[in-house]
């Protein structure tokens, strides 16, 4: 009796039936390139900090002469102690986290949730929980939901405001009573530059990077 025929299978198809099981999202070339771009963006803006002797040099400390004047000193200091201001509001916003660790973690299992399940999850492997599947747009839309429930809804989002309050206060605090008249900014870098334009960059970059996995899903 003869043997049934067989469809001999090429060393290329071989490779792409092996490589059909996608990798991991955090194995991902678009997840690297996202972690790598913001990275550098974060130590960009940081090189450009200004020391910090300078803004805690006690003896350039006065009390503002009415609220015009403080309001001026806070521009200005600002413009020169971006960096560093972003880094106190970081840091009381990352002390706020750690003593609330439930909260921590729960931001931590939702920015999980964006990245693993929507953002970096490669587009040909529907998602699929329970026995069910869900489409991108319906995984989408229970991302925003939970993000909503989460921010607005618990007492992380009260955490998360009272801690960026609180850092807002102390610089400007700080940007009202630290005198700016011995403080020069750089020629290429303008006055009026904003307050956020560091984490500004940081963001673009990041959406810059984020951007190919996303439009994918569109």
């Amino acid at each position: 009796m003869a043997n049934p025929a067989t469809i001999p299978m090429t060393s290329s198809q071989s490779t792409a039936g092996s490589g059909a099981q996608s990798q991991p999202p955090i194995a991902t070339p678009a997840f690297r390139a996202f972690l790598s771009r913001l990275t550098s963006s974060i130590r960009q803006g940081l090189s450009q900090r200004r020391p910090w002797y300078e803004l805690i040099d006690r003896s350039a400390m006065a009390r503002p002469d009415n609220l015009t004047d403080a309001y001026s000193r806070i521009r200005k200091n600002l413009s020169y102690f971006k960096v560093n201001y972003i880094t106190l509001l970081v840091v009381v916003l990352a002390f706020s986290l750690l003593s609330h660790p439930l909260s921590l973690l729960v931001l931590l299992g939702l920015l999980a949730a964006w990245v693993f399940l929507y953002l970096f999850r490669p587009s040909d492997q529907p998602l699929v929980l329970f026995g069910r599947t869900f489409s991108d747009r319906e995984t989408l839309g229970a991302l925003v939901v939970l993000t909503v429930f989460v921010v607005f809804l618990t007492s992380v989002g009260s955490l998360l405001i009272s801690a960026l309050l609180i850092g807002v206060a102390i610089v400007c605090l700080h940007g009202a009573f630290r005198v700016p008249e011995d403080l020069f900014l750089d020629d290429q870098e303008p006055a009026n530059t904003g307050f956020l334009s560091f984490l500004g960059g940081a963001a673009s970059s990041a959406a810059a990077a984020a951007a190919p996995a996303v439009a994918s899903r569109v």
